[in-house]
């Protein structure tokens, strides 16, 4: 058992601009952030991740900085900055940064200077390429939709962007890059912060000569082939060496493409890069023929597959992040679950069983504790997600979707969703603002909110307090090695937890009927550690609720 700080915490992720707005503009900031800090010390979480807080003008919300040591005017100051730091800390609770240093801002002064002259020191901090047969260099396409590259008629050249026209990516293959880039890094970590989540890290070495990639049935461009190029690794054990082993960090990866082979280079238990990566397996599984566009459920088998893929995978190699929501998914009751009104609480609490049960670090993203749903969204109007516009505009004007058909998707898969403003009370704008928020807020806030979920013990909010305390107290759920039961099963997800000779039994219903479920004899009679139900467990057979989620805990010595 290799103990570490990082591997016994849970995450809480922020999304700053929809957390909590303490000067009336309608958006999040970093004293509001500062103002829950006692909110988010009762739920019991050990480490805040925030989701970009750096100088940006806010193409991408965010990820797309101009300024890594500045604040965005919009959240606050630097001073607003470190007292919020100094407030964390002062709560036993540590502070994570989103590192987005794929791409930055094209009104970044480095990319403002590249962009001047074919001769300018800053020309090859970015990746130029001429023109082929006056058209773009390569098929690339972009994750936002249309070619990943930007003609510049300044110096008759084209930039790579993998994301939006004003996101260029750096050159990860030139030192002085990369040595900007951990001085940076050193900055932020002299200043006192606890460690990095690192934005589409896997996307930092790209393909040399840059080959065109395979153009899929029906789609304009390729799907870009940059994932875990050949250097990645190589970078990132030179950004260890140089930044992160000297300093006590927790560090994950956004690595996407990432498979269990490449994830035990990327987190590695010899510490040599990361401590941890985000894979995507699990949120792909309801995807389609346009990408993430669809209402594709995902299938529970499939899912379990995948998940056991990993937490086998990675057994004494590497470690795993365990999560289901973030600003960059729709909410996973709703995904995942079945967010009607009957079910949305009981299915937020299976939800968080069984991914808190298993073997890795676990993160909430705002709201999630809350239970709180996807968004009715009427129309394009109402979205604010470049990815979603794009997206519409793009598969609705080349008829490759009705708009009424994509109006649907996007209500149940864009990242907006995971984006409204946090649910504080009944008031107005749920309590998030007393101006008009920049995104709508979801109009179920008067009946699910948090001054609501914390006066009510058998709330979504306390069930989370209790999966987070219980990870304090049972080594086991940190450290117990996993194993899949009922693998054919199309409604229980069923595993166990072994440390020793203690072992746990979870079991988890995906079904909104009910699911007869026979006990391994080992657990017949095992105290119950957590269920989503108020009721006993003992006996040889067990006749579940729709959506029920229960522990056993069998303890050395006991049969």
């Amino acid at each position: 058992m290799e103990q570490a700080w990082w591997k016994e915490a849970v995450v809480y992720q922020i999304y700053p601009r929809s957390f909590m707005d303490s000067n009336g503009d309608g958006i999040g900031d970093l004293n509001g952030i500062t103002s829950k800090l006692d909110y988010l010390k009762e739920l019991g979480v050990d480490v805040l991740w925030l989701s970009p807080v750096y100088q940006s003008p806010n193409d991408d919300n965010g990820y797309d900085i101009s300024d890594y040591r500045a604040i965005m005017e919009e959240f606050g100051t630097m001073e607003d900055f470190d007292r919020m730091l100094r407030g964390i800390h002062e709560r036993g609770m540590k502070l994570v940064m989103d590192l987005v240093v794929n791409h930055t801002s094209d009104e970044h002064a480095w990319f403002v200077e590249s962009r001047s002259a074919r001769e300018n020191p800053y020309r090859d901090y970015y990746i130029w390429r001429e023109g082929k047969d006056g058209k773009e260099p390569n098929n690339w396409g972009s994750c936002f939709s249309g070619s990943a590259w930007q003609h510049d008629e300044a110096t008759d050249m084209y930039y790579l962007h993998l994301f939006s026209k004003k996101q260029p990516d750096l050159n990860w293959d030139n030192p002085k890059v990369r040595e900007e880039v951990f001085s940076m890094m050193t900055w932020w970590c002299e200043k006192g912060i606890d460690g990095f989540r690192m934005d589409v890290i896997s996307l930092i070495s790209k393909e040399p000569g840059l080959p065109d990639g395979e153009v899929l049935p029906g789609e304009s461009y390729a799907v870009c082939p940059c994932a875990n190029g050949p250097h990645a690794h190589e970078y990132l054990q030179e950004m260890n060496r140089k930044v992160l082993s000297r300093y006590d960090l927790m560090t994950v990866g956004e690595c996407a493409g990432v498979t269990v082979e490449e994830a035990k280079k990327y987190a590695s238990l010899d510490g040599k890069e990361l401590n941890m990566v985000f894979q995507f397996e699990h949120v792909d599984l309801d995807g389609g023929k346009y990408g993430k566009w669809t209402d594709r459920r995902v299938n529970l088998r499939e899912f379990k597959q995948v998940m056991t893929s990993w937490q086998t995978g990675l057994e004494g190699k590497a470690w795993n992040s365990l999560f289901l929501g973030n600003h960059d998914q729709p909410r996973s009751v709703s995904r995942f679950g079945n967010d009607a009104p009957e079910y949305r609480e009981i299915c937020a609490k299976m939800l968080a069983t069984c991914l808190h049960m298993l073997k890795g670090t676990p993160y909430v993203y705002q709201g999630e504790e809350l239970g709180m749903k996807n968004c009715p969204f009427s129309g394009i109007e109402d979205y604010r997600d470049i990815e979603s516009i794009n997206a519409f505009r793009t598969l609705t004007g080349e008829g490759k979707i009705a708009p009424e058909d994509m109006l649907r998707y996007l209500a149940l898969r864009s990242r907006d969703n995971g984006r409204t403003p946090m649910q504080w009370d009944d008031s107005v704008n749920a309590g998030f603002s007393s101006g008009t928020p920049w995104i709508m807020v979801n109009p179920d806030y008067t009946e699910i909110n948090a001054a609501r979920e914390l006066a009510d013990p058998d709330s979504v909010f306390h069930y989370y307090r209790q999966l987070i305390a219980l990870r304090k107290q049972e080594k086991i759920i940190v450290h117990g090695v996993y194993e899949l039961l009922e693998p054919d099963s199309e409604s229980l997800y069923v595993y166990t937890r072994t440390l020793g000779e203690e072992k746990l039994l979870v079991v988890c219903s995906f079904s909104d009927k009910k699911t007869t479920i026979a006990i391994p004899e080992e657990f017949q009679n095992a105290p119950c550690l957590i269920s989503n139900r108020k009721r006993n467990y003992e006996g040889a057979e067990i006749t579940m609720e729709p959506y029920e989620a229960f522990v056993l805990h069998r303890i050395a010595g006991s049969r």
